[in-house]
């Protein structure tokens, strides 16, 4: 899924660029690419699918010339995850059936690759050829007011596979006083949106869940491959209820299921989480881009793409952030008023 736009990580990411295409790590990948990545040895790249706006594109193409030109899924405008996930999933299903899919977010962060592909392969075996949806629960390190949570039942574990659990509920994002009772419970873990199943089960639950979002991709199933698949999707897809999958499907299906784990997972939804996943010095300080100095500072982050020398002096938990002529200054975890400030 690489459709979404935003800024709160401005001016690193904007509407025209999302952090979903942009090297935020400092490694020379953009966070799309990194994601492709994450798939070698489980997932052929022809096998890949990326959904993301009509104007994005030309981004995916450029940043994924190996992906196959059909396997761009254009959304003519934004409706949620669940239309999302369910254009993929009929165009697949058209394909192949039996095929079994994982969905993600384009833009998170993975510490341990190794340790996510062996979580996703056991994953994939655990749907396969069965009616379950199966979603990753990440670990919580600490309580997070960020994220929604999954209650997980750990009483026992399912039959074909002793790291998975039944699904007990979903919980929104949480107050912090909510969020310690979370974590200290121990049967709660983060939503990283990561879901794998079956292809017909997944539109099967549209079928019964969400018919009207169904109806739609039934109609639009024996234009895809054809020349007029986008004619046909620009014209439906509008239709398609604006909604997330966990409310469309997670919340009112009855076999799901849960798989904790724990690989250095973030969503990098700011700038303190960005900072807390890079190599910082003694200080704490994490710089990315080009000549950074820095003095009786603590806590900080410096991204720079144009200056040749950026020198920082008796600062603590600041943000300076530089890109095409724009520069962000500003205390960690301000960064929620840069739209309100810069639209």
């Amino acid at each position: 899924m690489a459709g979404g736009a935003g800024n709160r990580l401005w001016p690193m990411s904007t509407e025209e660029t999302p952090k979903q295409f942009v090297d935020v790590l400092g490694c020379g990948k953009s966070l799309l690419q990194l994601t492709v990545d994450r798939f070698a040895g489980i997932c052929p790249i022809e096998n890949v699918w990326v959904v993301t706006s009509a104007k994005y594109a030309s981004l995916v193409k450029e940043q994924l010339p190996m992906l196959p030109a059909e396997n761009i899924l254009k959304e003519p405008c934004r409706r949620n995850t669940a239309p999302c996930i369910a254009y993929a999933a009929w165009k697949i299903k058209k394909r192949d059936p039996s095929a079994n899919m994982v969905v993600t977010p384009s833009d998170h962060f993975v510490a341990d690759v190794q340790e996510f592909r062996r979580v996703i392969d056991s994953s994939l075996n655990f749907v396969n050829g069965s009616d379950a949806i199966l979603t990753i629960g990440i670990k919580p390190t600490r309580p997070e007011v960020g994220y929604g949570y999954i209650e997980a039942v750990l009483g026992n574990s399912t039959l074909s596979n002793k790291e998975v659990f039944r699904v007990d509920s979903f919980k929104e994002k949480p107050s912090y006083e909510v969020a310690e009772a979370y974590v200290a419970k121990n049967n709660f873990y983060w939503n990283a949106g990561i879901f794998i199943w079956n292809v017909s089960t997944i539109v099967n639950a549209f079928r019964v869940y969400q018919s009207p979002i169904a109806s739609i991709f039934e109609y639009l199933m024996p234009y895809f491959f054809t020349p007029e698949e986008q004619e046909q999707v620009d014209a439906r897809f509008p239709e398609c209820r604006n909604i997330s999958v966990d409310y469309a499907i997670m919340e009112r299906a009855d076999e799901i299921f849960v798989f904790p784990a724990s690989f250095g997972w973030s969503d990098l939804g700011t700038w303190l989480s960005l900072h807390d996943n890079l190599q910082q010095d003694i200080n704490r300080n994490v710089a990315i881009g080009g000549d950074v100095r820095f003095a009786d500072t603590r806590n900080c982050f410096v991204s720079t793409h144009g200056m040749k020398r950026v020198v920082v002096i008796g600062m603590d938990n600041c943000v300076i952030a530089e890109k095409d002529n724009n520069l962000l200054v500003c205390k960690m975890g301000e960064e929620n008023r840069i739209k309100d400030i810069t639209d």
